[in-house]
């Protein structure tokens, strides 16, 4: 089904309604991450969201920083974020913005808010707001400082600001209901003090706007017409119109929910994929066995795979975890239809082409992609000596094998048909050689004594080729639910996430492969060149998938 047949989600009908009924004349919408790690294949469905209704609408959509709190924010993560959102596919209107651009303006609406009676600075304790707060079933009591003057507290809010207070002796809060059914909207913290210096506006402020008070101004400012969100921001809506309705904002943002992606065998928590990376589980949040967007791109996803997927798994407001199989097969479908093909031995086994002459080498052409012929052919030398796979000969073998036995005949990927005449062993017994004949006359067509071999496998040349390692990454939690209830997630690390091979031999011209493009390594599986690790000489190729979804192979067994 294509996304042109598909039926409208709810939030399509929501912009249709608006657009027909006049209440909006250009749609706006803003991808607003914490830069306080990086993004995950969850934010990959909001920025896809987003971006994607933008688009669609023929209206804009902004790329605005929640930089509220500059005790977990870095400028690295503000970086790593930009890059995803543009390898994604996607452009922001205008130049980034960050909440921080509106700290000036948000201070001056907090003082409106105390001149208005409707904010108050309390010199309760965290501990002693907690207990003031209430519960679901019992309504919170108002702090012994709700009915401070406003004068008092513009006097003490500014004393505040001005450094005269240490952290956590204060706060600005909200004057709203603290026997409001919505616990959001038992007098809120608008406004905390934080006396360390911001990755934008470095030492200029010591008092910092929560998340929901900056939210929805910050909105307001950049004329958003559609606040898309996830639904445990539900919740926070009446605060979120509360303060859009008792401020003189310039514009009046909706606030719009969906479901978030849940994603089985997967962790997406900033907090545990921290974890991962400070206690050395993964080499970096770019780790290729990281759901991260840097992740998946260093192992090779694409991003249009990324697109198809969030297309696939739609727009609803009802929670449901999805399939990571539903990942891979995007992933995989994008890949076969477009990676070029090659040729890579993992466990290299020496063949001599005892016919071969020695000294001779020559060039056979074989197809960049099956059916794409866009996709240019590739040069394959090929002489007397070669490698195949260690797996793919047997002295004995039964009738299901396929591939090289002692005294039968298989042909070689692109070239040419082969017959195993002996084998040559080390002092243990292994073996480390196969003498061969070949048979020159069968390039593209069968043997002339009609004696048709039964398998294809795939080799390179042992005099030109390209030495790399091999990684073969797989899922990094063995468990479908691996941070579900009281269980440490770590306990389900997949033990297995990780296997480096050595000494593996590529065809010639992926010397020139360029870092995070899928090649499919035939009968091996999709693999891309590793942007981190590696050299010229050496390149390091990183797995992407396999060419079946062998986790689905193993549960049925």
């Amino acid at each position: 089904m294509t996304s042109e047949s598909k039926p409208a989600h709810f939030l399509q009908n929501i912009i249709r309604e608006d657009l027909a009924e006049g209440r909006v004349t250009q749609v706006t919408t803003r991808f607003p991450p914490e830069p306080n790690g990086y993004l995950h294949i969850g934010h990959a469905k909001s920025i896809c969201l987003n971006f994607g209704l933008a688009k669609e609408f023929g209206g804009a959509c902004n790329l605005r920083f929640d930089d509220t709190n500059p005790a977990k924010e870095e400028e690295e993560y503000v970086d790593a974020i930009k890059r995803d959102v543009s390898w994604l596919g996607f452009e922001w209107a205008g130049n980034v913005k960050y909440t921080s651009d509106y700290f000036d303006q948000l201070h001056q609406w907090a003082i409106h808010l105390i001149k208005e009676g409707k904010a108050y600075v309390c010199d309760l304790s965290a501990e002693e707001a907690r207990a003031h707060r209430g519960t679901l079933k019992e309504p919170g009591i108002n702090s012994p400082y709700r009915n401070r003057t406003p004068e008092e507290n513009l006097d003490l809010f500014a004393r505040m600001a001005a450094g005269e207070f240490e952290e956590g002796s204060c706060s600005l809060r909200a004057k709203i209901d603290m026997a409001a059914p919505n616990i959001n909207l038992r007098d809120p913290i608008i406004y905390r003090i934080k006396k360390m210096a911001h990755h934008q506006t470095g030492d200029k402020w010591c008092i910092y706007p929560s998340y929901d008070f900056a939210h929805g101004q910050s909105d307001a400012l950049e004329g958003v017409t559609h606040s898309i969100c996830t639904l445990e921001f539900e919740d926070h809506k009446p605060l979120y119109d509360w303060f859009i309705e008792h401020l003189p904002v310039p514009a009046q943002p909706r606030q719009y929910e969906f479901a978030r992606l849940h994603l089985n065998y997967t962790v997406v928590s900033k907090r545990k994929l921290k974890q991962l990376v400070d206690e050395g589980y993964v080499d970096g949040w770019d780790d290729p066995r990281m759901p991260t967007i840097s992740g998946l791109r260093r192992r090779g996803v694409t991003p249009a795979s990324i697109r198809q997927f969030c297309e696939m798994i739609g727009v609803t407001r009802s929670d449901s975890t999805v399939d990571v199989g539903m990942l891979e097969y995007a992933i995989r479908d994008d890949l076969d239809k477009n990676a070029p093909r090659a040729m890579c031995v993992t466990e290299p086994l020496k063949v001599t082409l005892t016919n071969y002459p020695e000294g001779q080498e020559e060039i056979l052409s074989a197809p960049g992609h099956p059916v794409r012929d866009d996709l240019p052919a590739r040069e394959l030398p090929f002489g007397r000596t070669l490698y195949i796979e260690k797996e793919d000969f047997r002295e004995e073998a039964n009738k299901k094998y396929k591939r090289l036995v002692l005294g039968k005949k298989v042909r070689l990927r692109n070239a040419y048909v082969i017959q195993a005449e002996e084998v040559v062993k080390d002092d243990a017994g292994e073996i480390v050689e196969v003498l061969c004949s070949v048979d020159l006359d069968t390039r593209g067509k069968d043997p002339a004594d009609g004696v048709k071999p039964k398998g294809v496998i795939h080799w390179v040349s042992a005099d030109n080729n390209v030495d790399c390692e091999v990684r073969l990454y797989d899922r990094l939690f063995n468990e479908e639910s691996p941070d579900v209830g009281d269980k440490n997630f770590l306990d389900s690390v997949n033990p297995d996430n990780l296997k480096i091979l050595t000494g593996c031999k590529a065809e010639i011209g992926l010397a020139e492969a360029q870092p995070e493009k899928g090649y499919q390594f035939e009968r091996n599986g999709y693999f891309c060149r590793d942007s981190k690790y590696g050299s010229a000489e050496k390149p390091v190729f990183n797995r992407t998938i396999g060419l079946r979804d062998s986790w689905a192979k193993e549960q049925n067994k």
